[in-house]
């Protein structure tokens, strides 16, 4: 069926909707499948990702019609398609009224990807009103943060010498702690590798032990300040916030050297956002373990690394590893 005169709505200009501020404005680059019209299926696109469906229905009212989301811009030859979201079409939390990157992704990326007129479609940008941009977290710390611990100005503070220790997996709790302490002799910063947490030869505990030991004696050694950020990421929000508490209680006055990592890509929004939560003082490091099913350049779908970046912002992300982001 094509719903291009109710989903689409070519005389929309992008400088007008930027101004009213009432809508989500999502670039994506789509290809239909053969035998389909680009206008056709951009705008069957923006009814899955609002108030369409594929079956007749007798509860559709003006309201409805209101918040469609809206083709405004498509560029055939070079395949781009521009969608319009009202911003009312977005959950909202009923604790505190804040928005969430859950919905968003439900809409914006969600079973669109997958119909039957779309050869591939991927989000390549969005912006977002500025009076819906406040009701995200947004982050608590920031590198001003990391700057400030090591004892740096916090404006423009310099580069922070890091490294991932390697194997990712495989090093028991001492060797880890060792290979640790012989990096911050001249270093600054080290990350646990994303498979890192309580494996059965490397317990979470032992390990932040021996690490905090290892961090303590090359601080007395170098005269320097180090930091550390420890993977918490697990499918339940209470294994996170056990993990984290109990790195913070070890480490003590070295807490604020400690920043957490979490993956946002296999764990979701929803560990992002616990992480923001209930460790508002700590760095959060956003993680994008999987990547190349979505983000990678090599992908037809999904979203960029550059709609990460700006979703992993939202959330409450400090900073984000890019890794191989290509």
């Amino acid at each position: 069926m094509d719903q291009s005169n109710r989903y689409a709505n070519l005389a929309l200009k992008e400088d007008e909707l930027i101004a009213d501020g009432r809508h989500v404005l999502c670039a994506y680059i789509m290809k239909p499948k053969a035998g389909y019209g680009y206008l056709e299926t951009a705008a069957h696109f923006a009814a899955e990702s609002s108030t369409g469906t594929n079956v007749e229905v007798s509860t559709t009212d003006d309201f409805t019609r209101g918040v469609d989301a809206l083709v405004y811009e498509i560029d055939e030859a070079n395949e781009v398609m521009k969608i319009a979201y009202p911003v009312d079409l977005f959950d909202r939390n009923i604790i505190d009224g804040r928005a969430m990157i859950a919905s968003f992704l439900t809409l914006t990326i969600g079973n669109n990807q997958g119909m039957g007129d779309v050869e591939y479609a991927k989000m390549h940008d969005f912006w977002v009103p500025p009076a819906y941009l406040r009701l995200f977290d947004g982050p608590s710390t920031t590198i001003a943060d990391l700057w400030r611990v090591l004892g740096r100005p916090v404006v423009d503070g310099g580069f922070i010498v890091g490294t991932i220790i390697k194997p990712k997996l495989g090093l028991r709790p001492k060797p880890f702690a060792d290979a640790c302490y012989e990096f911050w002799l001249g270093g600054d910063f080290i990350k646990n590798d994303e498979p890192q947490g309580n494996q059965v030869f490397a317990p979470l505990k032992e390990t932040v032990q021996l690490v905090r030991d290892a961090m303590v004696r090359a601080q007395d050694e170098t005269g320097m300040p180090k930091l550390f950020s420890w993977n918490i990421t697990a499918d339940d929000h209470h294994e996170m916030i056990a993990r984290g508490e109990y790195i913070l209680e070890a480490f003590g006055p070295n807490a604020d050297h400690c920043a957490f990592l979490v993956d946002g890509y296999v764990a979701g929004p929803a560990a992002i956002t616990t992480a923001r939560r209930n460790f508002p003082r700590q760095y959060l490091h956003y993680h994008r373990a999987g990547h190349g099913a979505v983000t990678s350049p090599q992908s037809k779908r999904g979203y960029t690394s550059h709609v990460l970046a700006k979703m992993s912002r939202l959330q409450g992300a400090s900073g984000i590893h890019v890794g191989t982001m290509g």
